[in-house]
């Protein structure tokens, strides 16, 4: 979750609009929140995270707003890359629904003041002249994604592409399936939820590379190994707090190690995400030692139930490919 826009209307209203969109980045940036690096699409597909359009003119944005439509995109789980002003709503004869929480875009321009307007106009119009007397400004808006509104004409909706079909890996599928875990696929949040024991991710073919749809459900296996009828590891921490931060290493790296005991190479790089790690493992130097040693008896009971069968399999997988 780009956690950072969420705060958008707790911003000072004091605040300049360079610094509100720059401390909002900062801050989940600090948390090791990278929405640009997320391995899946939201709503079953990728259109949510292709470059952003105008639903009423259709024009793309860029800059900064592209980051900051990420951001809400994958905060709510949009399904569409489509978004409009409030104004531009009714002017289609749609309506953005009661409750519906917009994100501020801002829109960066020059202006010259009137009276350097004149003197650079005396000067046999001087464009250098007017460009140095030409004020930059920032103008903002509030728009809304077409997903949280109604009646809008279809052409706003631009269709969603198919999805691909699965690839499936069988020996990886064999051993989540020998676990038993309760995964429940779908949605656009991959989370696991100690408090019913549930495994939640997004459909295979909404990643933007479907090999990673492992490395992100190993990962929350990693998490449901640490369930008191398992390995018992305390996972009461908040987001934020240095246990939680523990957890979530923990996790990581039992996803690197059963996907390396099964011969799976996700395209995204585990360090990519170590991040909001960094002050746990700076203040603490055997940090680093007891994830890790607690990640391995955390794949060691995954891979537990795969049997040297299995992992035979999965070896002899590997080596065909590299011939």
């Amino acid at each position: 979750m780009f956690n950072g826009y969420a705060r958008n209307h707790a911003s000072s209203p004091k605040a300049g609009l360079y610094e509100e969109i720059t401390a909002n980045i900062i801050a989940d940036l600090e948390a090791g929140i990278f929405p640009w690096a997320r391995p899946w699409g939201t709503g079953g597909g990728n259109q949510a995270f292709a470059l952003p359009r105008n639903a009423a003119t259709g024009k793309s944005y860029s800059g900064i707003n592209v980051l900051v439509l990420w951001g809400r995109s994958f905060e709510a789980g949009f399904s569409s890359a489509r978004w409009l002003t409030f104004r531009q709503a009714s002017g289609l004869g749609g309506a953005v629904r009661k409750g519906e929480r917009g994100v501020t875009v801002c829109y960066a321009d020059r202006f010259v003041p009137r009276r350097e307007q004149t003197e650079a106009g005396n000067a046999a119009q001087d464009e250098p002249a007017m460009e140095e007397a030409s004020v930059p400004f920032l103008r903002r808006y509030t728009v809304f994604n077409v997903d949280q509104c109604d009646e809008l004409p279809e052409q706003c909706r631009a269709p969603q592409p198919a999805l691909p079909e699965r690839q499936i890996v069988p020996h990886a599928e064999a051993l989540v399936a020998a676990t038993r875990a309760n995964v429940r696929s779908g949605g656009a949040q991959a989370f696991y939820r100690p408090s019913d024991d549930t495994v939640h991710i997004p459909p295979q073919p909404a990643f933007f590379a479907q090999i990673n749809y492992y490395r992100t459900l190993f990962h929350e296996l990693g998490h449901w190994t640490g369930h008191p009828r398992r390995l018992n590891r305390d996972q009461s921490g908040a987001f934020g707090s240095r246990l939680y931060a523990n957890e979530e290493l923990v996790a990581e790296l039992t996803a690197a190690f059963v996907c390396a005991s099964l011969s799976i190479k996700p395209t995204v790089r585990h360090a990519d995400y170590l991040g909001s790690w960094l002050e746990v493992l700076r203040n603490d130097n055997r940090a680093i030692f007891r994830a890790a040693s607690r990640a391995a008896k955390a794949a060691d009971y995954l891979l537990a139930f795969a049997g040297e069968g299995l992992i035979a399999a999965a070896a002899c997988a590997e080596a065909e490919v590299a011939r």
